[in-house]
């Protein structure tokens, strides 16, 4: 390779279909007179960053990438310093790391939207990379393709359907005080919002068609920027919905829950409406939301590797393995289907939610629920785990990570548990101190994302944790046993 050519050449960073699509969206970008692009990367926490570029710059990005600033990743979700950025390594023992340097990220061209409730502005994913073209030890993307490009090796792959909860609200007051501004390390009030309709009749026609105008817009945006939207419905609590989608390969749901999360705030935003995908908010009343993330794996042709072979068995062997991996696993890979300090309030009897690691068929009460049979196509395994505002590349990766492990020591899963509120199965960790004691101790996590990746997770996480310890002392009390802090809800409200 020539010294002249650019970044994306030189490091051979695009596949066949990427050039060709980046082709594509060179005449596209002009013909539809769109005046920017945002360029768009996933931080440690799932948040979407963005930087806007005029159509000049983007079209040098197809060719050279664009630099940004490592800082999204050396700051926690509420911008406080964790890493010591302007000292030798940066804080992090890594020469690449000194002073806050620029990565150069590099716009995937398979994800290009253009953004109907936004005129004239197109969106794009981006994977980062040193300027050595090395990918960024810390990019969640990235780690979720290493793991799928083991399970490629293998001549599988990992075919996952998202269901989403999360809650609307009307916003009261959409003016901003002083007291919605924080500073790095203490997050602002979140704006005052009130219910969008009240909540507690499932299913209800009359209270769902009161957030009709905002679900249909919602649904038609979707369908134009296609996500693959199934359904949607009005759950338990005031305003909290629940969305469902086809099921796409791994890293396709992956990047379609990070736009998803993204577009559904801004267009609900727009309308004078208000979107968290906080797992409970700390509003009375309000009750915890969750993701359940469906997974299979495939064959090469994209035959269903898990379904069963006679009927009266749940999955196929290679199924039950992975399944198996899952449990065994289940309490160190908390940290990414539970990231946060507030999502930990699911976890209680009797709530819809699991409480410890147990598994059986279309049982809604366990952690994993297995669903299909004998020529089923659609065979999978429901981890009800997760909460609405995990990192989808992390959950996924760690999910990849279990359930190899799982098929390669043909891990049991041991029998179904029909009464799992009542079973002797291990308890998942009730707090994220916990969770993340148990992901540290894990040498299969640490092997396979590596032991740079997994101390940066715990260190930032847990400056997480120490922040809401210095809150709950300078209260001179605990968070309430079974309602939401304040901290929680200004940590968590306004920023998932």
């Amino acid at each position: 390779m020539s010294k002249s050519a650019s970044f994306i050449e030189r490091y051979g960073l695009w596949s066949v279909e990427q050039k060709r699509r980046a082709a594509d969206l060179r005449r596209l970008v002009r013909k539809e007179k769109l005046r920017l692009i945002r360029v768009v990367w996933s931080d440690t926490h799932g948040h979407a960053r963005t930087k806007e570029l005029t159509v000049p710059a983007f079209l040098s990005a197809l060719t050279s990438g664009y630099n940004i600033n490592v800082a999204t990743t050396t700051l926690d979700a509420s911008g406080a310093r964790t890493f010591s950025s302007f000292t030798q390594g940066g804080g992090m023992g890594l020469d690449e790391m000194t002073g806050s340097p620029n990565l150069t990220i590099v716009p995937d061209p398979t994800t290009f939207r253009i953004l109907p409730w936004a005129p004239g502005v197109g969106w794009i994913l981006c994977d980062e990379y040193f300027n050595t073209g090395i990918p960024f030890h810390f990019s969640p993307r990235q780690l979720l393709k290493t793991q799928l490009a083991r399970l490629k090796e293998q001549k599988k792959g990992l075919v996952v359907g998202l269901e989403v909860e999360w809650y609307l609200l009307r916003v009261a007051d959409d003016r901003l005080s002083e007291e919605n501004i924080g500073v790095p390390g203490t997050r602002g009030k979140p704006i005052r919002t009130i219910p969008a309709e009240p909540g507690y009749s499932y299913h209800s026609e009359s209270n769902f068609d009161l957030m009709q105008p905002v679900l249909s817009q919602l649904a038609e945006h979707f369908e134009a920027i296609d996500l693959p939207l199934r359904s949607i419905e009005n759950e338990w609590g005031p305003g909290q919905v629940e969305c469902t989608f086809a099921p796409r390969p791994a890293l396709e749901a992956a990047d379609n829950l990070v736009l998803f999360r993204s577009a559904t705030r801004q267009i609900c935003r727009r309308m004078g409406y208000f979107a968290t995908f906080m797992a409970r908010p700390a509003l009375k009343g309000y009750y915890s939301s969750g993701w359940h993330l469906h997974q299979s794996l495939t064959d090469a042709g994209g035959q269903n590797l898990f379904m069963p072979a006679k009927t009266g068995e749940p999955l196929s062997p290679l199924g039950l393995h992975y399944l198996g991996g899952l449990l065994e696993h289940a309490q160190a890979a908390t940290p990414f289907t539970t990231p946060t300090i507030n999502g930990y309030r699911r976890f209680r009897p009797n709530s819809l939610a699991p409480d410890r690691a147990t598994w059986a068929y279309d049982h809604r009460g366990v952690m994993m629920r297995v669903l299909g049979a004998p020529g089923d196509g659609a065979t999978r395994i429901e981890n009800r785990a997760g909460e609405p505002s995990a990192n989808p590349y992390l959950y996924m990766a760690a999910q990849i990570v279990a359930g190899l492990d799982g098929v390669a020591g043909k891990r049991d899963p041991g029998p179904q548990e029909l009464n799992p509120y009542a079973s002797q199965y291990p308890l998942l960790p009730n707090n994220l101190g916990d969770a993340l004691k148990a992901l540290e101790a894990s040498s299969l996590f640490r092997a396979q994302l590596g032991g740079l990746f997994l101390d940066y997770f715990l260190k930032i996480k847990r400056n997480e944790l120490g922040r809401f310890a210095r809150w709950q002392e300078d209260h001179g009390r605990q968070a309430p046993a079974d309602e939401p802090s304040d901290w929680e809800q200004n940590e968590y409200f306004d920023f998932f």
